[in-house]
């Protein structure tokens, strides 16, 4: 059975070869899956479908994992995100049409593993930067002295 890094390490690999049926097969059929947005899912195939979302609307989406820290049947991930916005981006609260516009923004995912396979997974990143970027809000102010 893989260890617990091993499984975080073929979560990325899986979701950076765009490959649906090994993002599946590295969750738990239960697994339990929390995301920016009181996003909150459960099972293999609504998982997997978040996951698929943001591949589908970026189709040159790539993790690149920064640091990886693993405390027993625990993984967290430090990484980037990066990936031109093509699609439309469909989610639990609603779709955003495609920008054209590159995003690259730092997150953070703590996978926890049962049996070999991702039991519970939460994903942090900002919410604020992406849509920033993504053109859907303005710029932040920037405070003059």
């Amino acid at each position: 059975m893989a260890d617990t890094r091993e499984v975080g390490a073929k979560w990325v690999d899986a979701f950076n070869a765009h490959d649906e049926a090994a993002i599946r097969e590295q969750n738990a059929d239960d697994v339990a899956f929390e995301a920016p947005g009181d996003v909150q899912l459960e099972g293999n195939e609504a998982s997997t479908g978040y996951a698929m979302a943001w591949l589908n609307a970026f189709p040159d989406a790539q993790l690149q994992v920064a640091k990886t820290f693993v405390d027993g049947d625990t993984v967290v991930q430090e990484f980037i995100f990066e990936g031109t916005h093509e699609n439309t981006l469909s989610g639990p609260t609603g779709d955003i049409p495609a920008t054209n516009r590159r995003l690259s923004g730092r997150g953070v995912q703590i996978l926890r593993v049962e049996d070999g396979k991702v039991a519970e997974a939460r994903l942090y990143y900002d919410q604020v930067q992406v849509m920033t970027q993504l053109g859907l809000m303005p710029e932040p102010a920037t405070a003059t002295a």
